[in-house]
């Protein structure tokens, strides 16, 4: 097992896992961690390669893969997962090719298997992230990134973090030596069954608000919620929200 991972909860408590987003790390989920764990939950939560504690791969691997192998290794047979922009197309991505394993989906301005965002903000996003990155400049890169990813409500303590995650994973990558991840498999969201909850945020940039509103219609059963508040990592921006959110939503499977 190559990837970083924290446990936390009763052993016998119905499994979460947390999936961070590709900005961030597992230290995203702080303000959720505690109170999880103390609502009965065996929480679960890993850095992805390059991310966090996680050094880069050595040999071919896939995200979802690592996620399904620690769950293996936990002795966790199925898990609600929880799922932050990048970690929430994973988490749709497993539920799509291993609905066994998956007791329902909450995603926090997910991407989506096979989607890739492309408008105008998001390129001059780019444009903007490449520039300071060729020019060496990552602490500027990781702050750009805090800008453009933190709601409104962000505190200067979120922002201070989201640098500080964004920064590590730019180093881990450069760190890495080669590309050994696996191609991405086609995925059909209709296979996917479980409750799904979409949850989008008001000032995220569209493409992400798209990829909520239009669950629905290609997951059976996902319901959408968009927050008037959030930008595109809601549960750093008002943690306490969001916990109420996930305890109200993960509640059926205590």
């Amino acid at each position: 097992m190559s990837v970083y991972f924290e446990v936390s909860g009763p052993a016998d408590g119905p499994a979460v896992v947390l999936l961070h987003s590709s900005v961030c790390d597992r230290r995203m989920w702080d303000p959720q961690w505690g109170p999880l764990a103390e609502a009965g939950f065996r929480v679960v939560r890993l850095d992805f390669r390059t991310c966090g504690n996680s050094p880069a791969a050595q040999a071919t691997y896939s995200d979802d893969g690592d996620v399904l192998a620690l769950m293996d290794r936990l002795g966790v047979e199925r898990a609600a997962v929880v799922g932050s922009s990048y970690g929430g197309q994973v988490a749709l991505q497993i539920a799509a090719l291993h609905p066994e394993r998956v007791t329902r989906l909450a995603l926090l301005c997910a991407g989506r298997p096979g989607y890739r965002p492309d408008s105008p903000e998001v390129e001059e996003f780019r444009a903007a992230e490449d520039a300071l990155t060729e020019a060496g400049d990552l602490a500027g890169a990781a702050a750009l990134n805090a800008r453009t990813w933190l709601g409104p409500d962000a505190d200067q303590a979120a922002h201070a973090l989201v640098q500080a995650m964004q920064l590590g994973n730019f180093q881990g990558a450069l760190a890495s030596t080669g590309d050994h991840e696996l191609p991405a498999p086609e995925v059909d969201l209709a296979a996917i069954t479980v409750p799904v909850l979409a949850v989008g945020g008001a000032h995220d940039l569209p493409d992400y608000r798209h990829i909520a509103a239009e669950l629905p219609a290609l997951v059976p059963g996902a319901r959408h919620v968009e927050l008037p508040w959030a930008g595109h990592l809601p549960s750093m921006e008002r943690p306490a929200e969001i916990t109420d959110l996930m305890l109200e939503f993960l509640h059926p499977i205590r």
